[in-house]
């Protein structure tokens, strides 16, 4: 639960402020340990637990998280511990009623002697990834969190680059096709059926286009609604078996992966994540076995990501991890297999695969860079050629009628 508080703090100053605690019993604890001098204390109906338990927690973008842990990174290498971190970098998120009652949450669990990973993994603001939590579980107790949060900070920050490059070149090529998408509708429904009722009254035989374009036209005007519920349903549907469903889920990114060039552009994204989360995860010390299981459970595609899961079975049993990719039914990249025999071979897996993850980035950013410069053309060909197959079939019968006069 979230408790709201007034009261005097440990300096005299008057405070109003919020505190998560089990009960009300719990919450007055805090407080005094804090030395808060209370005389308003009560549940906030506005943000309390329930309303984090239906959300499922906040859920933080990786922009900020990588920011965030850049700064603790940062005050921790310049000799501040985490505690008084936490507390510089909570009056700088005062405006976010979220991020805010997080690391208040964080601050009191930290007073009360819970390590920076306990503070984490205990408070129910917000949802942190679980390799994320790992890490700093792992190298707290190593001594190295401040170099591992500046490279989780790393890693956030260039895969929210990357996305934010993706969805900024698809807007234009997008738009330009829910633009289409209206002007071909607004063409077939009110512009083709004018045009047909000229036809009718002369009674003349139509060509085959132009009979196929009148029916699409009289269609989309009749059960024009009816089409786009339709497809909102079966968008919802597959949305829905996307997210809930293994199989299905399964089955289409498996058939991704057999698309030429966009296959091997989803294998490339998905092994450079595997890589470089394997790298900072085994620099956080964290053992093989579970920085392969925290890897794969960040991929996005369910074939790989369960190729990894599998493999990581057979590490247990005693077998390399190379060896174990390559006796999948699905076999990854061979030139990925190979790197991580040689890496074991010579005991420096967490140097190749940070090696492989920036080769693979890089491979894919220009890929990426060229289908987008190549998608915007393309687009336009496909919608030019739409309307020029309507306008050519509106005008085929007029000519026919010009000829034979």
């Amino acid at each position: 639960m979230i408790f709201i508080y007034k009261g005097i703090d440990k300096n005299g100053k008057k405070i109003k402020e919020k505190i998560e605690a089990s009960s009300i019993e719990e919450a007055k604890k805090k407080l005094s340990s804090k030395g808060v001098i209370y005389n308003v204390l009560k549940e906030d109906s506005g943000l309390n637990f329930k309303n984090f338990s239906l959300k499922r927690e906040y859920k933080i973008d990786a922009k900020k998280l990588s920011s965030i842990s850049r700064e603790i990174s940062m005050y921790l290498k310049a000799g501040i511990t985490v505690v008084n971190a936490i507390k510089i970098i909570t009056n700088q998120y005062k405006n976010d009623k979220y991020l805010f009652l997080f690391f208040q949450t964080i601050n009191t669990l930290l007073d009360e002697g819970k390590t920076f990973y306990q503070a984490l993994d205990e408070q129910k603001i917000i949802k942190l990834p679980l390799f994320y939590k790992q890490s700093i579980r792992v190298s707290e107790t190593s001594g190295i969190l401040d170099s591992v949060l500046f490279e989780l900070a790393r890693f956030l920050k260039e895969q929210d680059r990357i996305n934010k490059q993706i969805q900024s070149a698809m807007a234009y090529p997008l738009f330009m096709l829910v633009i289409s998408f209206f002007m071909v509708g607004f063409m077939l429904s009110f512009v083709v059926p004018k045009i047909t009722s000229m036809f009718d009254q002369m009674h003349q035989k139509l060509p085959l286009i132009t009979r196929i374009v009148i029916t699409t036209g009289n269609v989309l005007k009749q059960d024009g609604i009816y089409i786009i519920i339709v497809l909102i349903i079966l968008i919802a549907i597959f949305s829905l078996l996307m997210k809930y469903n293994h199989t299905f889920r399964y089955t289409i990114h498996k058939f991704l992966l057999k698309l030429p060039f966009f296959g091997n552009l989803i294998e490339k994204t998905e092994l450079a994540r595997f890589s470089y989360m394997m790298s900072l995860l085994l620099k956080s010390g964290i053992p093989i076995v579970q920085a392969i299981n925290l890897s794969a459970n960040i991929l996005k595609n369910s074939v790989i990501k369960d190729i990894f899961l599998q493999a990581s079975t057979k590490v247990v049993e005693g077998k390399k991890l190379s060896s174990s990719l390559a006796t999948m039914p699905y076999v990854v990249n061979d030139s990925f297999i190979q790197a991580v025999a040689l890496a074991e071979e010579t005991s420096e897996v967490e140097e190749v695969m940070k090696n492989l993850s920036e080769l693979y980035f890089e491979e894919n950013h220009d890929k990426v860079t060229i289908l987008l410069s190549l998608l915007e053309p393309v687009l336009m060909l496909v919608v030019g050629g739409i309307i020029g197959f309507i306008v050519t079939a509106m005008l085929l019968p007029i000519f026919s009628m010009n000829i034979g006069n």
